[in-house]
């Protein structure tokens, strides 16, 4: 499968999830996570099973096989992860990591997947009288990829001597903005909840040209991240409904319409009337498996999982199943620019276009959405709402 078709379907999967997230875990708060390190752990699980639970993890994927699925991951890690910081564009850090009990032999075609397309180490430890060690172990390799940002990934309990295997990665991103904002220039003013009342939150303001496009019921500004030497061209993008409690209808229609980012992006600076984009703070953390059920990934997480193509031993590759998926994220958005960081970890246990020429207002004093995207791969690598930019 073509490259920009299978990043295609995985932005489907990005909204789609992003939609149920919000409904279910996020109607009262802010809301960030990171589509891309939950597909990439999802990815990792496929290339060790079979049967119905590999057939569930690509539908859900949108993906045609598990190959295709690795395949991607790679020309992920190489063509857009990497760091550019040097080469004056955003610092950048992805890595994924495998702990597996030192009981544990893994089939050589998962370790294969595993080191090269994954570019990850499968680290031997001892679930069975050091689970905690383990977990701590984790969460600082965690701590240390993301700058600090996450810290405590796995929580106390979820990891026990019937563990075998944790999959796990992490992303750290930091950019500066292609024009920063005038930190003199950042005003209070009052922000519109979903509840009707109002509260005071600092807003940068601009009167530079800006790349917004206009609709019918929202608004879309795109802020580009300073760009390195190389082709990669990292932005944020703020999705901005007309009515103060339009942020649901909104995201629906983010998640059902077809191709919508590609029909939405602003490609030409506007003049604005009035400008106003709230700083903003958010750490969020949920465990994904609940989440993946409704979307109906539902056969990794039962006695009938197969993931038998993980472990060399037939006893135990017959008896694994994923018990549950931790994820957490960071994102702060300032006048510099913005810096974000996730992490994902799957531990696997044994059973039991119309563009706007002439002035427009963007005035982003209401709840909105917003995502972090590669716009030359169209790659997206953070995603979320702020229904009120003073909560972290």
């Amino acid at each position: 499968m073509a490259l920009r078709e299978s990043i295609a379907r995985q932005t489907s999967f990005s909204l789609r999830l992003g939609k149920t997230v919000s409904s279910a875990l996020a109607r009262d708060s802010n809301l960030v996570f990171s589509p891309l390190s939950i597909h990439a752990a999802l990815a990792l699980v496929a290339a060790g099973s079979k049967g119905k639970t590999q057939e569930q993890i690509l539908s859900i994927l949108h993906s045609d096989s598990a190959d295709d699925l690795t395949s991607l991951s790679s020309q992920i890690v190489s063509l857009i992860l990497a760091d550019g910081s040097a080469a004056g564009g955003p610092k950048l850090a992805f890595a994924n990591g495998v702990w597996v009990d030192a009981s544990v032999s893994l089939k050589n075609s998962f370790r294969e997947a595993v080191t090269s397309a994954y570019k990850a180490e499968a680290k031997a430890v001892d679930f069975q009288s050091k689970a905690d060690e383990v977990r701590e172990d984790v969460n600082s390799w965690v701590h240390t990829l993301t700058g600090g940002l996450i810290k405590e990934l796995l929580p106390l309990g979820s990891v026990d001597s019937n563990t075998k295997l944790i999959l796990g990665n992490a992303l750290y991103f930091k950019g500066a903005w292609d024009r920063k904002f005038d930190a003199s220039q950042t005003i209070e003013s009052d922000f519109y909840l979903h509840d009707g009342s109002t509260i005071q939150a600092p807003f940068m303001t601009t009167k530079d040209k800006q790349y917004i496009s206009s609709y019918n019921d929202f608004k879309v500004l795109r802020l580009p991240y300073k760009q390195g030497e190389d082709n990669r061209e990292f932005s944020m993008y703020i999705f901005l409904p007309e009515a103060c409690q339009g942020l649901s209808s909104l995201i629906d229609k983010m998640a059902s319409e077809s191709n919508f980012l590609d029909y939405h992006i602003p490609h030409e600076k506007v003049e604005p009337r009035k400008f106003k984009l709230p700083k903003f703070k958010i750490s969020f953390g949920f465990e994904v498996s609940e989440i993946l059920r409704r979307l109906g990934l539902s056969s990794p997480f039962g006695p009938y999982a197969e993931l038998t193509e993980m472990a060399d031993s037939a006893v135990i590759s017959n008896n694994l199943y994923v018990s549950s998926i931790f994820h957490k994220s960071f994102l702060e958005v300032n006048e510099e620019g913005s810096e974000a960081a996730s992490a994902t970890a799957a531990v696997v246990t044994l059973k039991a276009l119309s563009y706007p020429l002439e002035p427009v207002d963007f005035v982003a004093d209401h709840p909105f959405a917003f995502l972090i995207r590669e716009d030359m791969t169209k790659v997206v690598l953070f995603a979320g709402h702020v229904l009120n930019p003073l909560l972290e």
